[in-house]
């Protein structure tokens, strides 16, 4: 039998519709169902989907979940793209360097923590490994020839 996967997670929101914006316009999430009172989002990245539901006082719990990861490309982008959506919102910060998985955690527009992770989830890395691959690369770069 195939190892069960996740394939949906699901997010309390007292504002579901800017949430649903923020991961759009910052994570390139699309929306891939609403429903008919528009208040409840599902969100895709190709792999996994993400349900932003509207949180009611009187019967859900509490908001949120803990955190969640996203495998980028590069922090520096996703920076960019935070700051571009809301300068308020605090921007990513590194993890200690006894996290393995990932290298910075930031939070959503109701302080939703989420992981962003370039070299991904399917193995430990170290911060000593991760900068040994850094230097490595930088290393191989082809260096810029000065014009005379």
């Amino acid at each position: 039998m195939a190892r069960p996967k996740i394939r949906h997670l699901a997010i309390l929101a007292r504002k579901p519709k800017k949430m649903a914006d923020y991961y759009m316009k910052v994570f390139d999430m699309e929306c891939i169902h609403k429903n008919a009172a528009g208040d409840a989002f599902f969100l895709s990245d190709g792999y996994i989907t993400l349900a932003v539901l509207p949180h009611k006082l009187e019967k859900d719990g509490s908001l949120g979940l803990n955190h969640f990861g996203f495998q980028i490309d590069s922090v520096d982008e996703m920076m960019k793209k935070i700051a571009a959506f809301d300068p308020e919102i605090e921007e990513p910060k590194k993890r200690p360097a006894d996290r393995p998985y990932a290298e910075f955690r930031g939070c959503d527009t109701e302080g939703n923590g989420f992981d962003l992770s370039e070299h991904g989830f399917e193995r430990a890395e170290s911060n000593e490994e991760r900068d040994a691959k850094k230097a490595a690369a930088a290393a191989k770069a082809p260096k810029e020839k000065a014009l005379v």
